[in-house]
This record gives C-alpha cells, sequence and structure tokens, in this order.
C-alpha cells in the first residue's frame, strides 16, 4: 500500500493523482493508472521534443539566411559610392562604413566612439554640423548641409551631408544616419562657372553702359539734326572713320616703335631689317607657309618665331626641328612619330614633331639638308596635312602652318638634283630674305648695347662703355657668322674685360692705337681667323661634324663652319 510519502512527483505542470482512491477501487487498480498516465505523458514528450527540434532547425536555417542577408548588407554597405554614417544626438560617431573611413584618412575603430567634430577644422562649420543634427532630430525626411571636413594627413575637402532621422532599434546605434560624400571639384566646378557667370554679367554691363552711352548721344544728335536715318547714318559713318584712322595710327606707330627699337626679338632700325618687318607684319596673321632664306646666324629662327607670336596659333606651340641636326635614319621618325617596334630600336611608341605642332607652328630649319625621300612625304603633309607614322597604317591628319629656312640657294640645290622642284614651289609661296648683318651695319651699335646689357644680367659684369675704337672695329668687320658671331664675340669681351669698359679689340688681335685703320683691322681679322679654321680642320683630319669635329672644337654649327670654308675658299685639295 502506498503512503503519500512513497508516491511518485508527476510531470511538471502535470495535475497530481488524487490521494483517495474512488471508492471500490483494489490496489492494483491504483498503482496501474499512474503507470499508464506516466507513460502517456512520456509521449507527449517525446512528441514535444520532435516539433522542439524541427523548430530548432528551422531557426539554425533561419539564422543561416539571416547572416547571409547580414553579410550581403556588410559588403553592400562597406562598399557603397559613399560614406554613411550614424550619429547619436551629440554627434559622436556609432558605425561608418569602408569608403566613410576612408574619406577621413582613418581606420574604423579610431572613428567609432568619437565626437564628428574632431574632424571640423572651423568653428563656423561646426556650428553647421551641430545646428544640421538638431534640425534632422526635429522633423523627419532628408535635410542637407555643406561643411568642410580635414582628414588625417590634414587635408582638407568640401563634404556634403544628407541625413535622416531614425527610431533606435535593438541592435542598432545611432538616431541620425548621415550619407557624406566629397564634392570638392565639384564646388570648384561651381566656383569658376560663377566666376565666368560674374564676368560675363559684368562685361554685358559693361557694353550695355557703352551702348546706352551710344544710344544717349546719337538721340542728342537725332534731336539737333531733326533727320534720324541721316543723323545715323553720319555717326556710324564718323565712327568708322575714327576707328580706320585709329588702326592706321597704331600700325604705323607700331610700325615706328618696331624700326626704331627692335621687333620682337629682333633688333634694328636699318632699312634692310625695316623691309623684313614689313615682310613679317604682311605674313603674319596669315597660314600661308613661309620660306626664309639667308646666310647662317643672321637670325632665321628669329624671324620664324616672330611670325609664329604675331599669328592666330600664338597661343599653340611652334615646334622646331633642324634638319641637319639629327641623322638621315632619325628625320622621318621625328617628323611623323613611330610605333613601337617600327625598327630596331625603337621600344616605344613616339609622337612625331606634326602632331606636337597641330594647331600651331612647325619651323623647319635647314630644309636644303632634308633627304630627297623624305621630301615626298613633306610635299603631301604641305598639300594635304595627312601622313603616317612609322610601322602604322594609320592616317593621321593635322592642321599646321610650315615655316621653312634654309641658307643654302635652293635653286641651285635643285639644277643639282638634291632637292625636289615641286617641293621648292609650294614652300616658296612667300618668301623673305634676311640681311646678312654686313649689310644691315647700322644696326651692329644697337646690337652691340642690347648684348652687353644681356650679358651684364647674365654674367654679373658692369659694363657702362664702349670704346670708341672697339665700335669701329666691330663696324668694319665682315661678320661672316653674322648676329649669332656678334652675340659671341660680345659674350667673350665682357668675360675679359675689367673694369666698366668693354675691351674688345684685343679679341681681334689689333692694337688698341688709334693710327691703325680699321680696315687693318678686318684684314688682320680675316686671316687669323682662316687661318685658325684650316689649324682646327688639319688637327681633326678634316672631319667637320661629330663630337670630335672641327664645327665642335671651334663651338660653331657645322652648316656656319662649312658657310665659312666656302667663303675663304677653304677645301682639302687647296691646302
Amino acid at each position: 500500500m502506498n503512503t503519500p510519502k512513497n508516491r511518485k512527483k508527476s510531470a511538471p505542470g502535470l495535475t497530481q493523482p488524487t490521494d483517495k482512491p474512488a471508492r471500490g477501487d483494489t490496489a492494483g487498480t491504483r498503482s496501474l493508472l499512474p503507470e499508464i498516465e506516466m507513460k502517456r505523458l512520456v509521449q507527449e514528450l517525446e512528441v514535444h521534443q520532435v516539433e522542439l527540434e524541427m523548430q530548432n532547425e528551422e531557426l539554425r536555417q533561419t539564422q543561416e539566411a539571416l547572416e547571409t542577408s547580414r553579410n550581403a548588407f556588410a559588403e553592400l554597405y562597406d562598399f557603397a559610392p559613399a560614406g554613411y554614417f550614424s550619429f547619436d544626438p551629440q554627434g559622436l560617431v556609432r558605425s561608418v562604413n569602408l569608403l566613410g573611413a576612408q574619406l577621413l584618412g582613418l581606420e574604423r575603430e579610431h572613428l567609432l566612439g568619437k565626437p564628428m567634430s574632431r574632424w571640423i577644422p572651423d568653428a563656423d562649420g561646426r556650428k553647421v554640423f551641430s545646428k544640421h543634427c538638431a534640425d534632422v532630430l526635429r522633423r523627419e525626411g532628408n535635410d542637407i548641409c555643406e561643411i568642410w571636413l580635414q582628414r588625417a594627413n590634414g587635408m582638407k575637402f568640401h563634404a556634403r551631408l544628407r541625413s535622416i532621422a531614425k527610431e533606435s532599434v535593438e541592435g542598432t546605434h545611432g538616431a541620425i544616419r548621415s550619407m557624406i560624400v566629397d564634392v570638392t571639384e565639384e564646388e570648384k566646378l561651381k566656383i569658376a562657372l560663377q566666376n565666368a557667370h560674374g564676368e560675363l554679367e559684368q562685361k554685358v554691363m559693361e557694353r550695355t553702359r557703352e551702348l546706352l552711352l551710344t544710344n544717349k548721344r546719337l538721340v542728342l544728335e537725332i534731336g539737333v539734326r531733326k533727320d534720324t536715318e541721316e543723323s545715323l547714318r553720319m555717326a556710324i559713318k564718323e565712327i568708322k572713320q575714327l576707328k580706320d584712322r585709329l588702326q592706321a595710327e597704331n600700325i604705323y606707330l607700331q610700325h615706328e616703335a618696331a624700326q626704331k627699337f627692335n621687333f620682337g626679338e629682333i633688333i634694328g632700325q636699318s632699312s634692310a631689317i625695316a623691309h623684313v618687318f614689313d615682310k613679317i607684319e604682311q605674313i603674319a596673321s596669315q597660314n600661308t607657309t613661309v620660306l626664309l632664306q639667308g646666310e647662317t646666324g643672321c637670325g632665321k629662327g628669329v624671324v620664324a618665331r616672330a611670325i609664329h607670336a604675331r599669328s592666330a596659333r600664338k597661343d599653340r606651340a611652334m615646334v622646331t626641328i633642324n634638319c641637319t641636326a639629327l641623322p638621315a635614319n632619325l628625320i622621318e621618325s621625328e617628323l611623323f612619330g613611330r610605333e613601337k617596334g617600327a625598327f630596331t630600336g625603337a621600344s616605344a611608341r613616339q609622337m612625331g614633331r606634326f602632331e606636337l605642332a597641330d594647331g600651331g607652328t612647325i619651323f623647319l630649319d635647314e630644309i636644303g639638308e632634308m633627304p630627297m625621300e623624305l621630301q615626298c612625304k613633306l610635299l603631301r603633309v604641305i598639300q594635304d596635312g595627312e601622313f603616317e607614322r612609322l610601322g602604322s597604317p594609320r592616317t593621321i591628319k593635322v592642321d599646321v602652318r610650315i615655316i621653312a629656312a634654309s641658307n643654302r640657294k635652293l635653286e641651285e640645290e635643285i639644277k643639282n638634283g638634291s632637292f625636289r622642284e615641286d617641293l621648292y614651289y609650294r614652300l616658296n609661296v612667300f618668301p623673305i630674305t634676311i640681311p646678312p648683318l654686313r649689310a644691315r651695319k647700322d644696326d651692329i651699335r644697337l646690337l652691340v648695347n642690347f648684348f652687353v646689357a644681356k650679358f651684364n644680367k647674365k654674367i654679373g659684369k658692369k659694363i657702362e662703355t664702349i670704346p670708341k675704337e672697339a665700335l669701329e672695329a666691330l663696324e668694319n668687320y665682315d661678320w661672316p657668322g653674322n648676329v649669332r658671331e656678334l652675340e659671341s664675340v660680345i659674350e667673350r669681351a665682357i668675360i675679359i674685360s675689367k673694369g666698366p669698359s668693354l675691351q674688345i679689340l684685343d679679341q681681334f688681335n689689333t692694337s688698341p692705337k688709334p693710327s691703325e685703320t680699321s680696315g687693318a683691322d678686318v684684314k688682320a681679322l680675316v686671316d687669323l681667323e682662316r687661318d685658325h679654321i684650316i689649324h682646327v680642320l688639319q688637327k681633326t683630319n678634316w672631319r667637320v661634324e661629330g663630337k670630335n669635329g672641327a664645327a665642335a672644337i671651334l663651338d660653331i654649327n657645322p652648316s656656319t663652319l662649312r658657310a665659312r670654308m666656302r667663303k675663304f675658299g677653304i677645301n682639302r685639295n687647296s691646302i
């Protein structure tokens, strides 16, 4: 017989069986009922357990899906094309994506929990940010502000914040979500546009004011003459005449100033150089091909620059190529460019001079030295404005003005078969012959003064006077090297001069005695120069060009040396 002390406890939550058995039940019946009840309860627990395991599996799958979704969201969040921040109401950073941290140049852990005002460099910006946060919290919807932020390296950038207030949710931080983008370049463009617009408005206002004044003047004239049409026609005619007169006076004054002092880099006032100035003025504004002819050193490059500087192409480049300075096998690639692998040693693609000069001017110095096989290609560029790079079949079109120069007589080169006649006619559209220095001796004093001032500044000397005999010696010298030679002579003279007076006679190997004639000085110099050239040529075994050639030893251009050899009748067979 079971006592209350020996009864088994029932499962939690189940009703305990009554202690008093039903009337008429036997002791065996009383012990059987709890055992059946227990089996039922066990079965129910097993069913509940299976259900719980199924629910656990569903929860696990849901958790995995949620984790995958969270990871995907985190990647999108981190690599979004803008910086995303969340702030608490006090402006502390609670979360930030990868781009947001990169905007400030810091790791994310160095941003979390820090006040955003730390990266706002100015007090006004901090006030704007604080007010922005307060405004966002007071109303729903987006709010935008712009402030300057400072990166960890000290660099500032203009930032635009677009923010929205969010209620705090369990598992998230902050009540303000902000998207921050760098709009520095956009602001620069906006400022540039505003400035341009302001300048345009200013010009419009000034022009409007001018037009109003002109209109007022015309109305007054109409009231006086009582004939609107006639008055307006006379006023326009008068204005046109005044304009033409001013233009004519301006051209005349410019011409007079150029003749009296200089014309860009060209110094002179002689009639010979004035003729060149006139030619430059006539052709500069045109796109016509120009052929400059003259001896070496007379200033063909200077004239080319003067033409370019007065042309509509002056804001673009003037590209110069000296046809004697490059080996014949490299001139083509220099002029027209090459593709990688076009020939042995062409390890990279290279743009040619014609491409570099597109929209500008190309100056082909010593065009008479150009190989015959390239003259045909040059003719095509002049005619059609197109060519191909070495190693490329693609045709390139350019808009280039050509100025060519030669110290040779190209007509004789045509007769000798070394220059194409059709190319000559294409180049010789507007020829300008530059006089040698011996034909413009009135300019020597101006040139000497100019070079003395130039080299005083360059060398640090203070040459203040030029002796009369020195000037006379310079004016009576034949100058086979022209202005370039004169410049070299003055530079050497300033270097060797002691005191404020220019010492020039020693260089000409003459005695400074007043009784000596300038003709004797010139003759002595010519003989000395001829002997010196012959000595150097014999020393170099008559090699003119190259590293150890006579031109390098004499420190002059090879074409200049050849010109002097022809002038003095120097050749290997005659010595």
